[in-house]
């Protein structure tokens, strides 16, 4: 059994959800039913016990269930060595959430993460390596805030102050106001960015350094310029002077393109497949969702070690798309991990192999019941 995991789980007006509610004992969990049931409205609940907007992405107000009209709910009892820990979001009247934790206001969002990490694969992310950079940076802001949960506060600010510097732009504002919101902007850049690289070069170390036992392809991953003449300066201060100086001359530019062309928000992540030596948008189907389902591994693996907690894995339809030999590795690599994962399907023989291992729900119209423990 985990040192660390969810033993209670309570949704209300969430989604197809009017009431839900799940005793766990540590094990694995494995969700089926048919399309549409709730299975992945279930991990995108869980989803919500970190900082970020969920799996989904979806705009908090959305995620309420209609026919009841009543805010939207997720609550959790989190084991930990420790000892146990309520943690609590949602809906608020304004459209954001909030956090409770033990029954009381959390100060910020980020404090979940003191008690529980989590990832998640879902079948959107398949076309990772062959679809557009923003969906690569994505996740990677995603694995990198579950290093450093604030992480995702410094994207959101970052993302806010150039919408800001785009609309001034465009309206001819006055240069000092530009001035300032450029600052402001360089400050969010150079902590992205550097976090990003931190993230990866341990990503990196972490895959090189048990990659004759790894069970799935092995990533290399590389970041694109940020810079196409020069280098990136060592410290923030120095790339924070760099980016404003940058932006200062290319307003015109940027004005003329409706856009700030150049950033970290114009970074691509580049995935290679370090066993064949080939970009990752050039394998097989079933080569690309063994490379991410590899990563991910991997980077709960540096999470662990990084920060002394095993994250949570939510993986939905994650079989489906597996032979059994990649199906048997993956829960033989959950179990090695020491993890709680909570994996959906619609086909219960994906899961045969986890015997005892996993506790089984079936999931109809939003309604739960427990079909067997293995």
């Amino acid at each position: 059994m985990p040192d660390r995991f969810i033993s209670r789980l309570r949704l209300s007006a969430f989604r197809n959800y009017a009431a839900a509610a799940l005793d766990l004992d540590g094990r694995h969990l494995v969700l089926t039913g048919p399309n549409g049931a709730g299975k992945t409205n279930l991990l995108e609940a869980v989803s919500l016990l970190a900082p970020g907007r969920g799996l989904r992405r979806a705009p908090f107000e959305t995620l309420g269930n209609q026919a009841s009209g009543q805010p939207w709910a997720v609550a959790a009892s989190i084991e930990t060595p420790d000892g146990p820990v309520d943690i609590g979001t949602g809906s608020t009247e304004e459209g954001g959430r909030r956090v409770r934790i033990n029954g009381a206001n959390a100060r910020t969002i980020e404090e979940m993460s003191d008690y529980l990490r989590l990832l998640w694969l879902t079948p959107s992310m398949d076309g990772l390596f062959t679809g557009p950079p923003a969906d690569r940076r994505r996740f990677l802001d995603r694995l990198v805030t579950t290093l450093i949960p604030s992480h995702s506060a410094a994207v959101s600010d970052y993302d806010r102050a150039l919408r800001q510097r785009n609309r001034l732009l465009e309206e001819n504002a006055d240069p000092l106001w530009l001035d300032a919101l450029e600052a402001e902007m360089a400050a969010h850049a150079a902590a992205l960015y550097f976090a990003r690289t931190d993230a990866i070069a341990h990503l990196e170390a972490q895959i090189e350094a048990s990659i004759a036992d790894l069970a799935f392809p092995a990533a290399q991953l590389s970041l694109t310029p940020l810079f196409t003449d020069r280098a990136v300066p060592a410290s923030s201060a120095g790339l924070e002077a760099e980016l404003r100086a940058m932006w200062a001359a290319s307003r015109g530019l940027d004005r003329v393109a409706g856009r700030t062309l150049e950033g970290p928000h114009r970074v691509d992540l580049e995935v290679l497949y370090a066993q064949k030596h080939v970009p990752a948008a050039l394998g097989s189907t079933g080569e690309q969702k063994a490379l991410l389902v590899g990563l991910i591994l991997a980077h709960a693996r540096l999470v662990t070690a990084r920060t002394g907690i095993t994250p949570f894995l939510l993986l939905d339809e994650i079989a489906a798309h597996l032979d059994p030999d990649r199906r048997a590795a993956l829960f033989a690599a959950l179990d090695a991990l020491g993890t709680q994962c909570l994996m959906t399907g619609t086909d219960p023989m994906l899961f045969e192999a986890l015997g005892p291992r996993a506790q089984r729900v079936t999931v109809r119209d939003g309604r739960l019941s427990e079909t067997g423990n293995g």
